[in-house]
């Protein structure tokens, strides 16, 4: 019995590039396949440089030599596809894992498909095929559909259909990049999941999230604990009375402390006639003069 069928992802690559040419075969080194310039050649390793605009940052070390075990076996058997750079050799659009591959394999020269593109639909297409081939983590993959919505104007309903996904996946994604960046490098790491990083977004402030995220990353939690967890969190803010704000008289008198000090003084009201001071300094020098205006010699 055969499983599901997979969703195709967009129109994909096949779209984007509608002439890229299937196999390295069709075309002998240094060729070319149309009069712009465009095609198939075979290009030395150290003429392709990578993108700036690259969607994804990491690269997995062990998938990495796997790879180029197999480019030493089987060798490239898709080619990557640049585009010629103003100041000389070509740009890489897609395919980095695999010329990062083939020079671990050894390899002076690569096939490619070299294509006359935008920089911006260089970036587009160079996302495209890393969701196709889910090499993206949940970051990197929230980050690139930020890209095309704020550079190419895409709304999310519009940019779902044009890699392929259902909008509330587009949604949920970009909502990771609400975290504070603490747990996001979390996220990258493989130390909590997408799922984990979602129901954190449950909380209100930036020191709830990175707490119950150190939790999360130091043992094993299941997604359901996590969401109880935020769930009770949430409960005992929300029956938190509310600090009362200070009393205008609380606020002179911490003004004027503020001024003989030289620093913030702020007048905590605890009930009537009870309180304490807040002096805030920002130095171990200035801590220093105020004990020595406080406890004079």
């Amino acid at each position: 019995m055969t499983g599901p069928k997979r969703k195709a992802l967009g129109r994909g690559l096949a779209a984007l590039i509608p002439s890229a040419p299937p196999s390295p075969a069709m075309a002998p080194a240094g060729s070319t396949l149309s009069a712009r310039g465009d095609g198939l050649r075979t290009l030395a390793i150290e003429e392709i440089h990578p993108s700036g605009d690259q969607p994804r940052q990491i690269f997995d070390d062990a998938r990495l030599a796997e790879l180029a075990d197999s480019i030493r076996t089987q060798g490239v058997i898709q080619p990557v596809i640049v585009r010629v750079r103003p100041q000389g050799g070509y740009e890489l659009v897609a395919g980095e894992r695999r010329w990062r591959a083939a020079q671990r394999a050894g390899l002076h020269e690569i096939p490619a498909v070299v294509r006359d593109i935008a920089p911006m639909r260089a970036f587009e297409m160079a996302m495209v095929e890393n969701l196709q081939r889910a090499d993206l983590n949940p970051i990197e993959e929230a980050a690139g559909y930020q890209r095309l919505i704020s550079d190419f104007g895409y709304t999310q309903e519009t940019l779902a259909g044009r890699v392929g996904k259902d909008r509330t996946t587009v949604t949920n994604a970009l909502r990771l990049l609400r975290l504070p960046e603490s747990v996001r490098d979390l996220v990258v790491a493989g130390r909590i999941s997408m799922g984990h990083a979602r129901a954190l977004l449950g909380l209100e402030s930036v020191d709830a999230m990175e707490r119950l995220a150190r939790r999360v990353s130091a043992r094993e939690m299941s997604v359901r604990q996590v969401e109880a967890l935020v769930r009770r969190e949430r409960s005992v803010s929300a029956a938190a009375p509310t600090p009362a704000a200070p009393s205008a008289s609380a606020r002179d008198l911490g003004d004027r402390l503020a001024r003989i000090l030289g620093t913030k003084v702020k007048v905590v009201e605890a009930g009537p006639g009870r309180g304490h001071l807040e002096v805030h300094y920002h130095s171990l020098d200035q801590l220093d003069a105020l004990i020595a205006r406080w406890l004079p010699s």
